[in-house]
């Protein structure tokens, strides 16, 4: 009998696909992907004992990290109004696109227009969007080091070059803009600047977001503004947008309510263009911008709708709390880092979620590097932090602190217990 199409029978043109390809490169060099090979390495056999994640950007999973009842409401009422149900319009949602271009110009001394609002599936796909549009044939952007590595992955897969500059722990992780200078040349169409800054929780200052933006204009390249952690700031500076100087440079903001409102799964970001002078427009980046959410999906349209309640209702209070208690985990995590032998940390966070540890190998027995460092602490100990050489720091490792104190206090005393059995004996 003749076969029925199975193997065998029939030659298919489809094929595993060689190796070392974009898709396959930008893959793994992921966040979840990195963690996922960290957490392979629990103990299955290790008890009763909970696994502690320090290694993610979702607070959600710690009770005292809950999003506003405001928002929740809003999201319920919207539900219930039964004009939230069908496709909405390519760009977003007329009121969401309204209410955050208020939202954002609450902090500019100009006023952004629903038309430099357009809605994504949070700022990852925001992310997405704007490095696919920006990718030309032999153009390159510049990337801080350390990052978030989302920005490399999309930029290898889009065919597009990045180019790493430096960021400087000792100043604070301030960009080093000689450094970033000599990397630009004819064919660098942006740089992107984090703040605050996931992985190394800090926050720039006027004065050195002004010499950033001098910087660009010097280069004649544009400036993509992640402040998807906007106003989480919990230290001696405030949170200043890189929109504020928009008559110098082109600004395209990313932002979400993902991380200030504690709803990362709701998937509501944006992108904002910060254009006084019209050079986005001239170069019609914001049809590039339709053209290309014209072929990707939207946000939920019932989150959309749900927007302008959530942005106008939320209290003062709440974002007090929320700083609150990053504050004294952030505290907490510090001074635990700086009784341990073999990590360093060598800047209090002061904004976002993060603190970057600095591994001093010299002090650690038979650690060969931070990939090795997390999963040994991940079988040993039961606890996850995220490898540095995810972000583009070989030896270094990301914590997030934004858990209670209970399961903060328990990891830190963990890792501080890893840290002795390994410590190698002084001569």
């Amino acid at each position: 009998m003749e076969g029925n199409g199975g193997a065998g029978t029939t030659k298919w043109s489809i094929s595993r696909p060689s190796a070392g390809t974009p898709l396959e490169a930008a893959g793994t060099m992921s966040i979840r992907a990195v963690l996922n090979r960290v957490f392979s390495s629990v103990d299955d056999g290790s008890g009763p004992r909970p696994v502690l994640t320090l290694g993610s950007g979702d607070p959600t999973a710690s009770p005292c990290f809950r999003p506003p009842p405001e928002a929740e409401d809003a999201i319920v009422e919207a539900l219930r109004s039964g004009k939230h149900n069908g496709y909405s319009p390519t760009v977003g949602v007329l009121s969401a696109r309204r209410a955050i271009a208020e939202y954002l110009s609450r902090d500019l001394s100009y006023q952004l227009s629903p038309d430099n609002i357009y809605l994504t599936a949070g700022c990852c796909q925001a992310i997405e969007v704007i490095i696919s549009v920006l990718a030309q044939p032999g153009s390159n952007v510049l990337l801080p080091k350390p990052g978030f590595p989302l920005y490399e992955s999309r930029t290898m897969f889009s065919n597009l070059e990045a180019r790493h500059f430096n960021l400087i722990p000792e100043r604070g992780w301030e960009a080093d803009l000689e450094s970033l200078e000599a990397l630009a040349d004819e064919n660098t169409v942006a740089m992107v600047i984090i703040n605050p800054s996931n992985p190394c929780g800090s926050v720039y200052s006027y004065d050195h977001l002004a010499k950033i933006a001098e910087t660009a204009r010097k280069l004649g390249i544009i400036i993509i503004a992640d402040e998807v952690y906007d106003h989480l700031v919990f230290g001696n500076k405030p949170f200043i947008p890189m929109g504020v100087f928009a008559d110098i440079v082109p600004v395209i903001t990313l932002g979400s309510i993902s991380k200030r409102w504690l709803v990362p799964g709701w998937r509501l970001g944006w992108i904002a263009t910060c254009d006084l002078n019209c050079v986005l427009k001239e170069a019609q980046v914001d049809k590039l911008i339709e053209n290309y959410i014209n072929i990707t999906n939207d946000p939920a349209t019932f989150i959309q709708g749900a927007v302008p309640q959530i942005i106008a209702n939320t209290k003062e209070d709440y974002f007090n709390k929320i700083l609150n208690l990053l504050r004294n985990s952030a505290d907490l995590c510090y001074n635990k880092i700086k009784e341990t032998r073999g990590i360093t940390c060598p800047h209090k966070p002061e904004g976002s979620m993060f603190v970057m540890v600095k591994l001093d190998l010299s002090l650690l027995h038979g650690i060969q590097d931070d990939l090795d460092f997390c999963c040994r602490l991940a079988k040993e100990d039961s606890v996850i932090v995220l490898p540095g050489s995810a972000l583009g720091m070989k030896d270094w490792i990301r914590i997030n602190f934004a858990t209670d104190v209970p399961t903060l206090e328990n990891a830190l005393e963990r890792i501080k217990s890893f840290c002795q059995r390994h410590a190698k004996l002084e001569a």
